[in-house]
Parts: C-alpha cells; sequence; structure tokens
C-alpha cells in the first residue's frame, strides 16, 4: 500500500529532514520561517476577529515562527504583547534574526515570560516549543500553561501545543487546550494520538515552501489512514464473480456467548465474503441456524475445527469472538494458522495465547491480523514506549498486522508500515462493535484483500458506519449502515 501524499505522516525526526532538504533544494532557511509565521497569522486572522493578543515565545525556532506572528499581527493594527521565555541574546539562527527585526519595530519591546502577561490576553499564541520537546515542561512555562487552561483562554498552537510529544502524542508535564493547530507541511503522530489529538482543536496543515519531491528521499512509513491509501486493493464484485469468486469465511463460534460470531458472520457477509460459516460446537446448532438464514452452520463434534476450514474455498478464518478462554480456543487458532488460512485473532483468541504468546507467533506463516484492545496488548506485548512504537515492535514481533484499538487506533504492519485511524465517534464504545470490526476484517480478507489493507479498509468503514449512524448506536446498526460506506467508497 503506498500512502496517499497528503494523508502522510512525518516523525519530528522526519520533519526535520524535510526542512534540511528544503534548504538544501535553495528555499532559505529564513524564508521557511517567515512563511511558517505569515501561515499562522493569516489562520489566526481567518478564526478570530481584532483583539489582545499574547504571542509566547519559546528558546528555539518554534519561538521564532512567534516573533514572525507578531509582527505581522503589529502591522495589521492588532495590540500585540510579546514574551520570551529565556534571554534574547541565546537565541540563535533565524529566530535571533526575527526576534531583532521585532525589537527594532517595537522599540526593543519583548518581556520575560510571566503570568501576568495574561492578565489582558483574549487570544494566545502559544509559541513555546515545537513537537520536538524532549523533558517535561516546569518553572514558569508550566505555570503559564496551567494559567491558559484554569481561564479558559483562546489558544492557537503553533506546530503541536507546546508540552505534546509531536510523536506520541504524551503530554510533558503541561500542555495548554489550543482551539486551533497550526502546522506546517504535513501533521505528525501526535496530532492524531491521543491525549495530543484532544488538546490540539482543529488542525491547520499549511503550506510554507517545503517541495513535495522531499518525501521521495524521506519515505514516511506512516500515514493517516484513509480510504485513498487502500481503495486500490479493495474488492471491487465484477460481472462474472460468483459467490465463491467472493470468498468463503469462516466464523469460529462459541456454545455460549452465541452473539459475538453472529455479529461478525454478519458483518463479513456486509463487507462483500461471498459466503460465511459459523463453526460451533454442535448443542449451540439451533441457535445459529434461527440467526440470520444468509449464514450457513458447521456443527463441531463428529468433525473437528481442521476439517470444518480443511475446504480450500474456505479462504479466511476468525477465532476469538465469544469463544471462550479454553484449550479449545488455542487449539482452533492454532489450527487456522497451520492451515494458513487469511486468519483475523481477536478477543478469547488473544487471551489465551497471553501465557506464551511465541508459541502463537511461531506459526504466524500467511496474512495473519491480531486486534487487541489496550488491555489485551498490555498481556502480550511490551508498552513502554508510544502507541506507534509499540504497535510496529508488536507487529515485528509476531509477525502479523496488528490492529491496536482505541479512539486513536493504530494499524502496523511487520515491515513497518504505520496507519492511524481517527474517526471512530466515542458511541463505539458498545458491546460487539469489536466483533463487528473483526468481522470487517475477515471479510475483506477472504476477497483476497492484503492484510494491512483489510484491516486498514475495515478499521475505516467501521467508524464511518458508526458516524453516519450517530447517536444511539449499538453493534448491529454498524454493520447496517455498511452499505452507506461502500457507497460513498
Amino acid at each position: 500500500m503506498a500512502h496517499s501524499p497528503k494523508s502522510q505522516l512525518l516523525t519530528v525526526e522526519e520533519m526535520g529532514r524535510a526542512d534540511a532538504l528544503a534548504v538544501k533544494a535553495g528555499v532559505p532557511s529564513l524564508d521557511l520561517m517567515e512563511n511558517a509565521g505569515q501561515s499562522v497569522f493569516k489562520a489566526l486572522r481567518q478564526r478570530w476577529t481584532r483583539r489582545r493578543v499574547v504571542v509566547l515565545c519559546g528558546p528555539g525556532n518554534n519561538g521564532g515562527d512567534g516573533f514572525v506572528v507578531a509582527r505581522s499581527l503589529k502591522e495589521a493594527g492588532w495590540p500585540v504583547t510579546l514574551g520570551l521565555l529565556g534571554d534574547l541574546k541565546k537565541l540563535k539562527g533565524d529566530a535571533q534574526a526575527n526576534a531583532k527585526l521585532w525589537a527594532k519595530e517595537n522599540n526593543g519591546e519583548i518581556l520575560p515570560l510571566n503570568v501576568s502577561l495574561l492578565d489582558e490576553a483574549e487570544l494566545v499564541v502559544d509559541a513555546l516549543f515545537g513537537a520536538g520537546l524532549t523533558r517535561d515542561i516546569e518553572s514558569t512555562a508550566k505555570d503559564i500553561i496551567d494559567e491558559i487552561n484554569s481561564r479558559n483562554l483562546d489558544c492557537l498552537a503553533i506546530d503541536v501545543p507546546s508540552g505534546v510529544d509531536g510523536d506520541g502524542g504524551q503530554v510533558r508535564g503541561a500542555a495548554p487546550q489550543a482551539q486551533l493547530t497550526v502546522t506546517f507541511f504535513r501533521k505528525k503522530p501526535g496530532h492524531l494520538l491521543l491525549p495530543g489529538r484532544a488538546l490540539c482543536g482543529d488542525v491547520s496543515v499549511t503550506d510554507i515552501g517545503i517541495p513535495e519531491a522531499v518525501l521521495n528521499e524521506i519515505k514516511p512509513g506512516a500515514a493517516e489512514n484513509a480510504p485513498a491509501n487502500w481503495l486500490d486493493h479493495f474488492p471491487q464484485p465484477t460481472q462474472s464473480d460468483h459467490k465463491y469468486s467472493r470468498g468463503h469465511a469462516v466464523i469460529s463460534g462459541g456454545a455460549e456467548m452465541t452473539g459475538a460470531a453472529r455479529l461478525a458472520a454478519r458483518a463479513a457477509r456486509r463487507i462483500g465474503a461471498g459466503l460465511v460459516t459459523i463453526a460451533a460446537d454442535q448443542s449451540a446448532k439451533n441457535i445459529y441456524l434461527t440467526g440470520d438464514p444468509g449464514c450457513m452452520f458447521s456443527p463441531l463434534g463428529d468433525q473437528t475445527f481442521e476439517d470444518a476450514i480443511n475446504d480450500p474455498r474456505r479462504n479466511a478464518v476468525l477465532v476469538g469472538p465469544g469463544n471462550g478462554v479454553t484449550d479449545e480456543t488455542r487449539r482452533r487458532t492454532i489450527t487456522a494458522l497451520r492451515a494458513e488460512k487469511a486468519t483475523v485473532i481477536d478477543a478469547d483468541a488473544l487471551t489465551i495465547i497471553e501465557d506464551d504468546p511465541t508459541n502463537l507467533f511461531n506459526w504466524i506463516k500467511g496474512s495473519t491480523v491480531l486486534t487487541p484492545h489496550e488491555g489485551e496488548f498490555a498481556r502480550l506485548f511490551d508498552t513502554t514506549n508510544d502507541k506507534v512504537t509499540n504497535a510496529r515492535k508488536a507487529a515485528q514481533q509476531s509477525g502479523a498486522v496488528v490492529l491496536l484499538k482505541g479512539a486513536d487506533t493504530v494499524i502496523a504492519a511487520p515491515d513497518g508500515r504505520i496507519a492511524i485511524n481517527v474517526n471512530a465517534p466515542a458511541t463505539l464504545a458498545t458491546a460487539g462493535s469489536g466483533d463487528v470490526l473483526a468481522g470487517l476484517i475477515t471479510g475483506l480478507l477472504a476477497q483476497g484483500m492484503p492484510a494491512f489493507e483489510a484491516a486498514s479498509a475495515g478499521a475505516w468503514i467501521h467508524g464511518e458506519a458508526a458516524r453516519l449512524f450517530g447517536a444511539g448506536l449499538i453493534a448491529e446498526d454498524i454493520t447496517e449502515n455498511v452499505p452507506k460506506v461502500l457507497v460513498t467508497l
């Protein structure tokens, strides 16, 4: 999957390289800073009417952008106060040049950073620290940020709200609640990952003169999940198709919590799988047969799960939802992997392997997707880093695509590719929604979609179907809204 250019995300290090490559290509760094500040100024004027503005400048290039913004506002007749963290004489390069220009035009008025600067502020421009902050905010800067939040002051953040980690979205000590964040060239992962995403407010990405060609050298590995990234792989029915050519998914069903497998099976059918069979214990036969009439049932008892998936036309398997934390669930999971079927491992099938995950990972040879929530993930993998790093390492360790669920779902491939999904509404926090997601991915795998693209498409369609439905959502509604989403695709 090639990420569409506009959806690509740049890490802090990659953005630094983009700046350097732009300068190498002949764009003066001073012009990049001027363009950045001017784009913030324009975004500010589009959002707010004339009012008293306090610009808070830090000791680096983020502060340099702030000096450009302050100068532009002053020239436009806005009342502006500027405060600097640190010593003017210690500023370097372009930041120092813009600080001197501001001082020259304003009788040298650069005030030291102090909470009292906020006393008459109606709008704050946060130019304290950019996305590459490597330590917690403390002392005066923290006091000012806390005061911005306690007073509920309107805030525009340059690059990211100061204190938000650009790569992981974590808050380092403190961060202001911005209504608008203006960043440059491309978003960073921290704009999409929580809690940073919630602090950014609206995010505006502006062009500051960095040539698009720099991306060819940087080759970003992460992107915001969007249809443009996977639509070329999305299954499109043709006149010559029949139900077998559209794939046959097998859903491992539980004997007691039968609803989970039924939700997953219905989702797999809705997304286009030609046939779906639920394989479950003979004792649950009547329950499954009185469910959706379009689903088939394969009784387990005289036949094994291996028998149920043996037909080569049965090409995708989902194990876990409602299966129970039992040895039988473990056996079914390994059976699916040994058969090298495209496999989704979810829910109970993830829980049952937590005592020895490596043994299961050794069986992963083909197209496999793991779909843990945060708790399941923590029992299987390392969680010491940010969400993107954790998911990427988990995919490399397991050999599977890992879909780490949440309001900021991260999808990671073993080759290092990352997609961050952000369209999931809060209403998805309802029983059964994860079973529907697993079913959507299984249905796409059955139709031959590669694992990373299937997981990405499943997550996006899942979120979009829920968003379109609105309030009062239950899991069944997600599946029923899938056709509306497919029409838009």
